[in-house]
C-alpha cells in the first residue's frame, strides 16, 4: 500500500509525465480516494498554472550577494544579542 507522504513526494514528477505507468496509475488511483491528496494535487496543479509555463526567471544580478549579506548579518545579530 502507497502512503500519503509518498503520493505527496510525486505529485510534480506526476504532472510533468515523469513517473512509470505502474506509478501513475497507482497515484491516479490513490487520488480517487484520498481527499487529502487530492487537494495537494490540485492546489499544485492549480499553482503551476497561475505560475504560467515553464519560462525562468533570472534574479536581477549582485541580488544574491545582498541576500547574503543581508541573511549573515541577521545572524551575527542573534548571535550577539545572545552573548
Amino acid at each position: 500500500m502507497v502512503t500519503c507522504k509518498t503520493i505527496i513526494g510525486q505529485i510534480s514528477d506526476y504532472l510533468e509525465g515523469n513517473v512509470s505507468a505502474e506509478m501513475r496509475e497507482t497515484i491516479e488511483r490513490h487520488l480517487r480516494g484520498c481527499r487529502r491528496c487530492s487537494a495537494v494535487y490540485d492546489s499544485t496543479r492549480k499553482m503551476l498554472v497561475i505560475m504560467g509555463d515553464e519560462t525562468i526567471f533570472e534574479v536581477p544580478e549582485g541580488y544574491g550577494n545582498r541576500l547574503h549579506s543581508f541573511v549573515d548579518s541577521l545572524v551575527a545579530k542573534a548571535k550577539s544579542s545572545t552573548s
